[in-house]
């Protein structure tokens, strides 16, 4: 008995090589939520403006969980990128006026959508989304997350879309829903916080008494002015300059969005790739190198037997629980190749981002990576217009 007992290391250390050689697959959904529509026409009184600001990189979070795939590079350029993206796919449920990505708070517009990028690579997306408007009402935060498959970046695919687009969709129709809610009434005081907003920050001395912060901190309309108000149609020219200015803004972005999604797909596709090596190449090392000390534990059992064929058999899995061992620390090394090969990808999508020149009537402004600094500059001008209209210069 004590002899049969000896000899079942063998069976053990071919159950556990048996059971370590056998992998599992990931399996990703390919359906994408489909984009809903605004389906009744709604009054262009009633229609809100909406901004889409760049997203929060996420960099700190990812600094405190030491996490070295996330390159600060990377995350910066596709705070703007993914920004510009939702922007565009929300225009297109013909719900809101104008949608557009702008720099900061500092353009007034009836609603705000803030994001943060939670978790970003060719496989996972991961977003919180904010929204409020411009009365400084909370609408709601949501978190969005996404898995996508090897056929998201199948090559010969007839459906160019982006691999998360079903992520963007379900944002989009949030707000759709959202939006749905609220009353015409709702939209109309929304529209004239927006418009009295911004002729408070012109002339606080001719409308600082038309809207009030509530204690809890929300804009409300105490009074209307006239419509014929002749200090309210002059801003209301300096406003549509301030349209044109953001509309050249989008324009920028558009166009950063066009130079970049080459590159910034290619590199999804490869991190998708790298990702896939370095799981499998994580599991292999994994299996190997458990499988190769239940194979030395076994030998080391087996050779102690007093069966001469079973200590000769315990050296030979000894020696192949090392070869094991061995290969396992060997995967962990080609492992670091590949996360290395990701630090590489992501250094040669920050060469793609370049600042943009856009051309104004009377001026030509360089933005580089701060075009919140651009605006900044804008507006100050704006101010020197209204002045100068109003002869004060």
């Amino acid at each position: 008995m004590y002899l049969k007992s000896r000899s079942n290391p063998f069976i053990l250390v071919l159950a556990l090589l048996t059971l370590v050689s056998c992998g599992g697959q990931r399996i990703t959904s390919t359906v994408v939520t489909p984009l809903e529509h605004q389906t009744i026409d709604v009054d262009e009184s009633q229609l809100l403006d909406l901004a889409v600001l760049p997203f929060s990189p996420g960099l700190e979070e990812a600094a405190q969980k030491d996490d070295l795939t996330v390159l600060p590079a990377v995350r910066n350029a596709e705070s703007q990128y993914l920004a510009n993206t939702l922007a565009s796919t929300i225009q297109q449920t013909t719900a809101w006026g104008a949608v557009r990505a702008v720099p900061s708070r500092d353009t007034v517009v009836d609603v705000y959508v803030d994001g943060k990028i939670i978790h970003s690579d060719g496989e996972k997306l991961a977003l919180d989304i904010s929204v409020t408007d411009v009365s400084n009402r909370h609408w709601y935060t949501k978190s969005y997350t996404e898995m996508v498959g090897q056929y998201a970046y199948k090559n010969g695919s007839k459906i160019k879309r982006d691999p998360f687009q079903g992520l963007f969709n379900r944002i989009a129709n949030d707000l759709l829903e959202y939006r749905q809610q609220l009353s015409a009434d709702e939209a109309k005081k929304l529209r004239a916080v927006s418009s009295l907003k911004f002729a408070r920050d012109f002339s606080p001395e001719a409308f600082g008494d038309h809207i009030r912060e509530t204690p809890g901190g929300q804009l409300e309309v105490i009074r209307l002015p006239a419509e014929n108000d002749p200090i309210l149609r002059r801003i209301a020219r300096i406003r549509e300059r301030d349209y044109l200015f953001v509309d050249t803004m989008q324009e920028h972005y558009d166009a950063f969005s066009r130079r970049m999604e080459k590159p910034y797909q290619s590199w999804r596709r490869a991190t998708y790739e790298e990702l896939a090596s370095v799981r499998e190449l994580k599991r292999q090392s994994r299996n190997r190198t458990i499988g190769g000390v239940a194979a030395i534990i076994g030998g080391i059992l087996a050779s102690g037997s007093n069966n001469g064929s079973a200590q000769a058999a315990g050296a030979v899995t000894i020696g192949a629980g090392a070869l094991l061992v061995k290969s396992g620390l060997s995967k962990r090394a080609e492992l670091k190749i590949h996360e290395g090969a990701l630090a590489e990808l992501g250094q040669s999508l920050e060469a793609e981002v370049e600042p943009q020149v856009i051309e104004l009537e009377d001026r030509t402004i360089t933005l580089t990576g701060n075009v919140e600094a651009q605006y900044t500059q804008w507006k100050a001008l704006l101010r020197e217009i209204y002045k100068a209209e109003r002869g004060e210069i």
